[in-house]
């Protein structure tokens, strides 16, 4: 049977351990990652990894084994220090927390480079794939390390759903958590305790270098696809988990590729997607949106200056060549042939002779309303800002386009429904207010 498919027999006992372990990892370190970004503390996680390298190594030191609870025990332990130095100087230092976190960093990661290379070089067999901690060595996992990443993973998800709320007000509105008399320091105590032990137990997985990327990358990937926290931390453990499978499958087809630089490379991949691919938020969407705005503001301009020719010539039936449409509008003739034509196909412009545009009823309706909106604003910015009118024609240029009815009501209501803009100009009555949108 060919690898890519036995992968999924899961026969391998081997495949099974590696391939819980980085589910669970990647599922608990996408959760936790979700609030690490919305307090914008994404860098702690890198700072934390980091640290945790001189806590393995004085753990080991100290025990001569590489017990994963001891090692646990140690990383965590250095994480914390390490976290709690950085809050000490940026708390009581000059320092600010960016400058704080790259100290901590380096300084850590410099003083586990030394502890390593001493135990390298100290003659004690144990220390074989110490330097694993580096880069992480999934494969290297066995059964005792995966049944306590297990145990620790579900303690942090169960702690994460008891006080979600709480951890909810406090990563977005501190001061407000505070205000209702939650104990903040405890609850951010809390939120610090939980990245120090996703680091841990990532550690073996995917080393300190690369651990940061797994915290953050499946939390901004979801970000991209919902505005509620809720659903995105579903989706960043859910990322995380895809990230962890597919980094177990790519190294068990190549016996050579490790598994926790894949995970990195998968979780890289599905941000990517989301940051092309995701509704509104993706930059697809966007791309498209803004598109669908210049269209539809083109089209606005066209049917307002047709109006205001119909307007300027008292008949509504006046019609307008191509060449008269743009000493108008800086739009260039194929553009506004596009215009036209999509226009006339929407039925607000209809060709009564060759290469001569006018409005049809539903064109003068839609007209009426843009020229409306406009000329509310106009009287707006001159009555309630005092500006000169001479100065309010481009500002109610872009704005016509984006009044809405409630807007425009409001407007209305302040302005004592007026019959003339500050050019003494007529307002027209409120009769397309209903008409559709091109």
């Amino acid at each position: 049977m060919p690898p890519w498919i036995d992968f999924f027999t899961f026969r391998d006992t081997n495949v099974r351990l590696i391939l819980a372990g980085c589910i669970l990892l990647g599922i608990t370190a996408g959760v936790i990652g979700c609030f690490a970004l919305l307090r914008k503390r994404a860098l702690l996680g890198d700072a934390l990894a980091h640290s945790a390298l001189p806590g393995v190594c004085v753990a080991f030191i100290l025990t001569g084994t590489k017990n994963p609870v001891i090692i646990l025990a140690g990383a965590t332990i250095a994480c914390w220090i390490g976290a709690i130095a950085i809050d000490l100087i940026a708390r009581y230092t000059r320092v600010k927390e960016e400058s704080a976190l790259g100290m901590v960093l380096s300084v850590f990661f410099g003083a586990g480079i030394l502890l390593l290379t001493y135990i390298q070089h100290s003659g004690n067999a144990a220390q074989a794939g110490l330097d694993k901690f580096l880069f992480g060595q999934a494969s290297a996992m066995l059964d005792r390390d995966v049944w306590t990443l297990a145990i620790a993973a579900v303690l942090m998800l169960a702690a994460v759903v008891l006080a979600y709320k709480e951890f909810k007000v406090v990563s977005f509105d501190p001061s407000f958590a505070s205000s209702i008399g939650l104990r903040t320091r405890v609850i951010e105590f809390a939120l610090a305790t939980l990245t120090v032990l996703a680091v841990a137990i990532g550690l073996q997985a995917v080393g300190v270098v690369l651990m940061a990327a797994m915290l953050v990358t499946p939390a901004a990937s979801a970000r991209y696809w919902t505005d509620n926290l809720a659903r995105m931390i579903v989706l960043s453990g859910i990322f995380g988990a895809v990230s962890g499978a597919i980094g177990t499958y790519v190294s068990y087809l190549g016996p050579r590729m490790p598994t926790g630089p894949w995970m990195v490379v998968a979780a890289t991949v599905v941000f990517a997607v989301s940051l092309l691919f995701a509704p509104r938020r993706g930059l697809v969407a966007r791309l498209l949106l803004l598109w669908r705005i210049r269209r539809k503001t083109a089209d606005e301009n066209i049917l307002r200056t047709l109006y205001l020719e119909g307007e300027r010539h008292q008949d509504m039936d006046t019609a307008c060549s191509m060449a008269n449409l743009l000493q108008f509008r800086s739009m260039n003739a194929a553009r506004l042939d596009h215009t036209l034509t999509r226009l006339a196909k929407q039925g607000y412009v209809r060709e009564p002779s060759d290469g001569m545009f006018a409005l049809t009823p539903k064109g003068v309706a839609r007209g009426a309303r843009l020229t409306r909106l406009h000329r509310l604003w106009e009287l707006y910015l001159t009555r309630k800002l005092e500006l000169a009118p001479d100065h309010v024609h481009d500002d109610a240029e872009e704005i016509e386009h984006i009044i809405t009815p409630e807007l425009e009501a409001r407007l209305v209501a302040s302005l004592n429904d007026p019959a003339e803009d500050p050019h003494a100009r007529h307002i027209p009555p409120a009769l397309g207010a209903g008409s559709a949108a091109p």
